[in-house]
Formats: structure tokens, sequence, C-alpha cells
């Protein structure tokens, strides 16, 4: 793909992040690994609904700038981007940001790993916390890598999400589907009255079908579905 077209696509995400309510001030990032082993980030220290396509940087695997205007650097969180990219060869976009309910499962340590819903079955899969790390340390990198190679998003605890996936509008559409399904939980809890009722999950023989239906969508990624039902 054109690279003005993946920076515009990159500001687009991060304009519709910042309108959802997902990212405040300078929360967030969003990176694309490009086809020569580059790659393209946001900066640090700009509001995402601020960015343009002459503001966002390439850097390499050591997180040198290669190109990008003056005074601007990555997020210190890009290390966390940089591990996904080496865990997950099939991976080629990572979108982090804060969306409200999904991040209040993560405060409340509460995963979002039933299969009550069918975004869950198709698009997400089962959404676990990650253990917390501290922000600009290695100790966030260290604490997804264990769960990379099962799981295309993440609940960082006490801190937000990760979406990863082929490229940079299937990160953002998993975002979306998390905030989606953490919303809808969310709700269906409050209807069936606080305590450790939760919702009914799908019957196994249905999600089974659901699964197989990935391929037909063209459903890219890691999927633990499988792996917890057989």
């Amino acid at each position: 793909m054109n690279e003005q077209l993946i920076k515009e696509q990159i500001c687009d995400v991060c304009n519709k992040m910042w309108q959802k309510g997902w990212v405040a001030a300078n929360d967030g990032n969003v990176s694309v690994r490009l086809e020569d082993g580059t790659f393209l980030c946001t900066p640090t220290g700009i509001s995402k609904s601020f960015i343009t396509p002459d503001k966002l940087l390439k850097i390499n695997d050591q997180c040198e700038v290669l190109e990008g205007a003056e005074g601007y650097r990555p997020s210190s969180e890009i290390k966390m981007h940089l591990r996904v990219y080496k865990e997950r060869e099939d991976v080629n976009s990572v979108v982090h940001a804060h969306p409200p309910v999904a991040t209040a499962f993560a405060l409340a340590h509460k995963p979002l790993d039933s299969y009550a819903l069918i975004e869950n079955a198709i698009i997400i899969g089962s959404v676990p916390i990650t253990p917390f790390g501290t922000p600009s340390t290695n100790e966030v990198p260290e604490a997804i890598a264990p769960y990379l190679p099962e799981h295309d998003v993440l609940l960082l605890e006490n801190h937000g999400a990760l979406a990863i996936g082929s490229d940079i509008i299937t990160a953002y559409y998993r975002m979306e589907t998390l905030e989606l399904v953490a919303n809808t939980t969310f709700h269906a809890r409050l209807l069936l009255g606080v305590g450790n009722v939760e919702e009914q999950e799908i019957p196994r023989e249905t999600l089974e079908r659901l699964f197989s239906m990935r391929e037909g969508y063209k459903v890219t990624g890691k999927h633990p579905g499988y792996k917890k039902y057989h």
C-alpha cells in the first residue's frame, strides 16, 4: 500500500479514537509496520485530534527516528508496539487506547473472556488482562509477551487496551469491537443484578459454528476460542 495512504489511515484512526472518547490529551498511540521492516508511529505529546501526516515518525526496530519533523519523538510506549511486532510476524499494526468501559474492566480486574456475544466468537476472541507494568519501562512489553501467541486484543491492568491486526483498519476494528463488547457486557450484568451472576454463554455447538465462520469472513490473527473449548 502507498505510504502516504497509510499515513492518512493512521491520522483517520487517531481522529476517530479521539471523537469516540477513547483517548484524552496525549493518550494512546498507533503504529504500522511497513514492507521494508521500518515503522510509522504517532509522536508523543500530541493529542490524537491534532495528528496530521507530517507529524508522523518513521523509526526502525531500535526505536531510532529515521524520518520526522524536528522536535518530534516516539512515545515511550513504542516499546510495547515493537514487542508485538517481534513476537507476531503476522501483525502489521498496533493500536493502544483507553476506551472507558473496556478500561473499567481492566481497573476492576475482570477479563472479558466469556463467550456470550457473537463478537467474541468471531472477531476478538476472549480478552485477558495482562499484569501491571510501569508505563515507559520494559515491564509493559514483558507483561504482554506471554499473551501475544494466542490473543489479538488485550486489557492492560490499570491502564487501557491493546488491539493488533494484519493492517491498521483491522486493529482499529478490534478496538472498536472491544469497547462494544465491554459496554454490552457491562449493561447485561447490570440487568442481571450485582453479584456473582454473569451473562449466559453461547452453547458450545453454536460456538463451533461461529468459530468456523472466521475463515469465510476472512478474519486474520490468533484466536484462543478453540483452545478454550477443546
